[in-house]
């Protein structure tokens, strides 16, 4: 907490109880770290809160319950990382603006990204995500149509989280597929234009 211009790079964080927290902080730099199987209600691979001006490059967030949990941080640029067999990929609160989220890769999390509100102020551009169903015409290796990340049932599980109960059911995969077709729930900016086709080799 209050420890600006830090870096951490090319660490292992492991197997903690609540995985690694910086707090009230700026000009933060983390390369190349591995966050994994860091499990638990109330473990992160990664919590940042009140976090600004910071940059987060080249990390793997692996089996963590949340890759990234993110309160009132802004200015964040998170790039080329991957973010892999989580619980979560992410969480962005609401009250977080300005960050920039690209060329990350999320491969078989639960949910790739979940918020708690319908207020997005934040960019995703040119991620690849697993459970992307575009098409590229075009052969240019981006989706031809953009990607809405945020599944319905990741935002009834953030305000109601027994209803995880249900995860494995025929009827939350017919909601997602609903929401797919006749967006309503979920934030209509909450997108990337720019999903790729095949991951990126990090």
């Amino acid at each position: 907490m209050f420890s600006n211009n830090d870096s951490y790079i090319s660490n292992v964080f492991k197997n903690n109880g609540a995985g690694v927290a910086v707090m009230f902080t700026q000009k933060v730099k983390m390369f190349n770290n591995t966050f994994t199987e860091n499990w638990g209600d109330a473990a992160y691979g990664l919590f940042l809160k009140e976090i600004s001006d910071s940059y987060i490059f080249g990390n793997k967030f692996h089996k963590n319950t949340e890759g990234i949990h993110m309160e009132g941080t802004s200015r964040i640029k998170i790039e080329k990382n991957v973010f892999e067999a989580n619980g979560w990929g992410m969480k962005i609160q609401a009250s977080c603006m300005d960050n920039e989220i690209v060329s990350n890769n999320f491969i078989g999390n639960t949910f790739d990204i979940s918020t708690n509100g319908s207020l997005v102020l934040n960019t995703f551009n040119g991620n690849y995500w697993d459970k992307y169903e575009g098409y590229d015409l075009d052969k240019n290796k981006i989706g031809d149509v953009p990607y809405h990340p945020l599944s319905l049932f990741s935002v009834i599980v953030e305000n109601n989280p027994p209803a995880m109960l249900l995860f494995r059911s025929f009827m939350v995969t017919l909601l997602d597929k609903s929401e797919k077709i006749m967006p309503s729930l979920t934030p209509d900016n909450f997108i990337d234009n720019t999903p790729l086709m095949h991951s990126l080799k990090l």
